[in-house]
């Protein structure tokens, strides 16, 4: 792509189909999100799962970690077999058929459903990410405003998901429809699932018509040069579907008999166990590995310190599925002038504020021009807004007490947490586009969300402890580590500012 590609508000054309494929994608993903853990606690009778909150939080985690962590198989699939063009069109029909299967009841049908999901978001997420980086020149300063605009897609679809599903799933009204079609009523909860496909449905249909606006780069793999590389992908490439068909079917087998579950000490203790090995293995290679340059190898502590502040953002950030979700249903009135709306349509605000709020962070950075702070710096602000995020919740439980309290403490909640996304998501984007090394830049967008990943686990844990421990304790330990981090990471600003500026003379 050249400077001179301004078709899509000032930025290349391809930005206007990646922004559209990402809005529906975030559409479905975000809409089965905010009613997930619902869905699993609710009782039998109400057409739900029956978990108790512990077990249901470990799902929700190893769900959420698994769909981050698989960017970094669906980047090395890019990167080696398919390219990137590819592997976003197949891992969106990987989505859009793990959302038919949650739409149909049973054990198996869920826990399949899950892991088609998984999938499917690791062929997609990180890649179409790097397919944004792609579209503009290293040294293009429309870059980081380009990534600001591809983000206000994923909250455009963010915050229509959780409205359409969770009407879907809970309101009264729909429920009512139901038994007047002569439809169990339960079955609302999958009428959500359901409505998930469908959006992905739409993103599928307009990327395929918006294919040849992308660089040819994005369709070859940067790994295949010969004849030979292209006969091994092949065979590499049927081993992925063979373990993808394997997944499914076993699973849905073992579920049906009853012989899998993902409880707190099993399966959830695995993926915690690998997502450490994982982590070390993966900076352990790369700090090691002699094929960096000098150059690569500072940029790649950057991308570490980078990843250290990402985690710990998510697992505060990602409570908003597990822990505030519970909150929402169980210790808030949701209702607005006596009209009573489901509780998961409050996921909705994050996404709300940052369509409202990101022109105004992305023009704010734009107008410090030279001053803009630099990577690190923003990291440290967006944590230190995600603690301010958890002082709010700590006063709501304190103030609340057993009674309900208004919906006003968690919209305050999600808009700190904004601002603090804001500071780092789509900065943090740019940023390992720009750092990583050209011949491996799906796979470092698959380390940037595998940061993401690790803070959905620990996300996931946290909720599971919503009934153990009192509110005011669970709050305000949350908000205290993150502000720790803040400040550690605040105080390695220079030191990697001087070690960069060294480098690069």
């Amino acid at each position: 792509m050249t400077s001179s590609d301004r078709g899509f508000f000032g930025h290349p054309s391809g930005l206007s189909t990646l922004f559209f494929t990402e809005m529906w994608e975030r559409f479905s993903y975000y809409g089965m999100r905010a009613i997930l853990i619902l869905f699993m606690v609710a009782p039998v009778t109400a057409g739900g799962m029956g978990m108790p909150v512990p077990q249901a939080g470990a799902v929700q985690g190893t769900y959420s970690a698994m769909v981050y962590l698989m960017t970094m198989v669906g980047g090395w699939f890019a990167d080696r077999l398919l390219g990137l063009r590819r592997s976003v069109f197949w891992g969106g029909v990987l989505i859009m058929c793990g959302h038919i299967s949650l739409a149909f009841p049973g054990m198996g049908t869920f826990y399949s459903g899950l892991i088609l999901v998984v999938f499917g978001t690791g062929l997609l997420k990180g890649n179409v990410s790097a397919m944004v980086g792609q579209l503009y020149a290293p040294e293009d300063t429309r870059r980081d405003a380009g990534f600001s605009i591809y983000y206000m897609g994923v909250n455009l679809g963010g915050f229509l998901g959780p409205l359409v599903s969770g009407w879907l799933a809970q309101q009264p009204a729909f429920k009512t429809m139901l038994a007047n079609w002569g439809l169990s009523p339960e079955a609302a909860w999958h009428f959500g699932f359901g409505s998930a496909a469908v959006g992905m449905f739409f993103g599928l249909i307009q990327y395929v018509l918006g294919r040849n606006r992308f660089p040819d780069a994005s369709n070859r793999p940067a790994g295949i040069v010969t004849a030979a590389d292209a006969s091994n992908a092949r065979r590499q490439l049927l081993i992925g579907i063979a373990v993808v068909l394997l997944a499914v079917v076993g699973t849905v087998g073992l579920a049906n008999s009853g012989a899998i579950s993902v409880t707190p000490g099993g399966v959830a203790t695995a993926v915690d166990l690998l997502l450490v090995v994982i982590t070390i293995g993966l900076f352990g290679w790369m700090f090691t590995s002699a094929d960096w340059s000098p150059d690569e190898r500072t940029r790649l502590i950057v991308v570490a310190v980078l990843f250290l502040g990402s985690t710990i953002f998510w697992a505060g950030f990602e409570q908003g599925a597990s822990t505030l979700n519970l909150f929402a249903a169980r210790n808030t009135a949701n209702t607005f002038l006596g009209w009573a709306y489901p509780s998961s349509w409050l996921q909705s605000a994050n996404s709300a504020f940052i369509i409202l709020f990101a022109p105004v962070v992305g023009a704010i950075w734009l107008a410090l021009g030279r001053r803009n702070p630099s990577s690190p710096t923003k990291f440290s602000l967006g944590l230190v807004f995600l603690a301010l995020a958890y002082a709010v919740m700590l006063t709501a439980a304190l103030t609340g007490g057993s009674a309900k309290v208004s919906p006003a403490w968690l919209l305050g909640c999600y808009f700190l947490q904004t601002i603090g996304e804001l500071c780092i998501s789509p900065v943090g984007m740019s940023a390992i586009s720009t750092l990583a090394p050209a011949r491996v830049q799906g796979f470092m967008m698959g380390v940037w969300f595998l940061s993401i990943s690790i803070g959905n686990k620990i996300a996931g844990r946290v909720g599971g402890l919503y009934e153990s421990f009192s509110l005011p304790a669970l709050f305000g330990t949350t908000g205290g580590s993150v502000l720790v981090f803040a400040v550690v990471l605040a105080l390695l600003v220079v030191p990697i500012r001087n070690m960069l500026a060294r480098r690069a003379g």
